[in-house]
């Protein structure tokens, strides 16, 4: 039962707003993290229909030995949605199982009460962003892969699979290994023909909106498959995708790229794929803890171009030397799991809370400004609130940075054109500049709730801007070399002038 007493404390942490799912989570015991973990996020996105069924059925008014609701909560989830509880006979084990005939007969009236089919259809719409992104490792990708008996063989790109709850897909899970050396070459069309040796056609489909990215459904599985435990393989949600698609950070081996809040790596190796690990990628996270995490991430997906550093982003000089050149800057949230709060609060949104992270998020973009050289600065967070969204994006234009560095927000065209759902025009200034946001509607889109927007540099004005600062940092070594000798001039000998009278 201790397992479920670790989850239960977890619950009343984040009912007592004592810190945020990820942060609660990561100071449980790493040996029961995952499990803990797992069992947390899942009671959460049925928390709403597991209390009106242990309320339906009267489990707490009718057995004072299960004192909490959150016990309760993790105890129900496991018997009506996981095969049953997984602890050894007790008396709140055996207080729950006495009331499993009520309980299960109150979950299947709810769920014809709400003209459901499947359980999964019950969970917070939230959670549809639960589907998995795979994200292929940037070097030398799925090159002499070995899983089982399968050797793949293919050269340097970047492709992704998303695995949606809500996919209309049919059935699928991964076959039975056979032996098969595929070799294969080009971006998507490549990754059509390793998928077509192992799944139906039907079992998969290509992303409408990034061309990489692939649609699996839920029932197949790749967490214990030797491509995703060596790390190249790499599960992510599509809408945290999007950032590093709509940054395009270039593929130059002398390009110069910043991932300003990295942690914990998943946003980098995308970015890391993208420019197929040439040119410098620098990874900030300040956090110690987190930043161990994003080394540990980066070095099993194999991106050789990265360059983690434990330093605030907000400290470092633009002017440094090797900051000067960089041209392409990622900064904001877009791993948090606190949408999964969201819902039963809606009424008591923490404004405060919000009002701190909005106002750090500006900082970042402002300073991100300041960079010398920089062209594109993408802004993205895992929120569905206009406060951290579309107030930071209009306040971020109006910014002495934004004017002097002659920033604009990205045309529709730039930022994810043929994406639905945009921003919310009465909360921008201009109404107009709603089109140049991306938002994510959970529930809705088969993603997680996520916002994105795209700053903008004209070239003639980065290109102006990065020349004036190299000068002023050369100072009068330049002036010397650009300016004539000054001409010596011919003392003459004054000769005395007699003046006479």
């Amino acid at each position: 039962m201790n397992f479920y007493f670790e989850a239960t404390n977890v619950l009343d942490k984040l009912d007592a707003k004592k810190g945020s799912i990820k942060g609660i989570i990561a100071s449980v015991a790493e040996k029961n993290r995952k499990r803990t973990a797992a069992l947390v996020i899942e009671t959460l996105k049925y928390k709403q229909v597991l209390n009106e069924v242990i309320d339906t059925a009267q489990l707490l008014k009718q057995e004072k030995k299960i004192t909490s609701r959150n016990l309760a909560l993790v105890l129900v989830h496991d018997l009506l949605l996981a095969g049953g509880i997984q602890a050894g006979e007790g008396p709140i084990k055996q207080a729950v199982l006495r009331h499993r005939t009520r309980l299960q007969s109150e979950f299947t009236r709810l769920k014809v009460k709400r003209g459901v089919k499947s359980n999964s259809e019950l969970a917070q719409t939230d959670d549809a962003r639960a589907g998995t992104v795979m994200s292929n490792s940037p070097n030398d990708i799925l090159t002499s892969v070995r899983s089982g008996d399968t050797t793949i063989h293919q050269g340097q790109q970047n492709l992704l699979v998303d695995k949606r709850r809500t996919c209309d897909l049919p059935g699928a899970g991964l076959p039975s290994r056979r032996s098969v050396n595929v070799k294969v070459s080009g971006p998507a069309s490549s990754f059509v023909a390793f998928v077509h040796t192992f799944f139906s056609s039907k079992a998969f489909k290509q992303d409408d909106h990034i061309p990489d990215l692939f649609a699996f459904h839920p029932s197949a599985r790749f967490t214990d498959d030797p491509l995703y435990l060596s790390g190249k393989i790499i599960l992510q949600d599509k809408a945290s995708c999007f950032p590093a698609y709509i940054l395009a950070p270039p593929t130059r081996d002398d390009a110069v790229v910043i991932d300003a809040t990295a942690a914990p790596g998943n946003k980098t190796s995308h970015l890391c794929a993208i420019m197929q690990n040439k040119g410098k990628l620098f990874a900030f996270e300040r956090d110690r803890k987190r930043y161990s995490t994003l080394k540990n991430m980066l070095s099993k997906a194999h991106c050789n171009n990265v360059e983690a550093v434990n330093a605030d982003f907000l400290t470092i000089s633009p002017n440094e030397e090797k900051f000067r050149g960089v041209t392409h800057i990622g900064s904001g949230i877009v791993n948090r799991l606190d949408h999964l709060l969201d819902n039963e609060q809606e009424n008591e949104v923490d404004s405060e809370r919000l009002n701190k992270l909005a106002a750090f998020q500006l900082k970042m973009i402002r300073h991100a400004m300041t960079f010398p050289s920089v062209q594109r600065i993408v802004y993205s967070t895992c929120s569905v609130h206009a406060i951290e969204n579309e107030h930071v994006v209009r306040e971020a234009i109006k910014t002495e940075e934004a004017i002097k560095g002659r920033f604009r927000l990205g045309r529709r065209e730039e930022v994810l054109p043929t994406w639905h759902r945009r921003g919310i025009p009465e909360e921008m200034d201009n109404p107009d500049d709603a089109e140049s946001v991306v938002r994510c509607s959970p529930g809705e889109d088969a993603t997680n709730g996520f916002f994105v927007s795209l700053f903008v540099r004209d070239e003639d004005v980065a290109e102006s801007s990065a020349g004036t600062s190299k000068r002023k940092d050369r100072g009068s070594e330049d002036d010397s070399q650009t300016r004539p000798p000054p001409t010596k001039r011919k003392r003459k000998k004054n000769k005395s002038n007699i003046v006479t009278s």
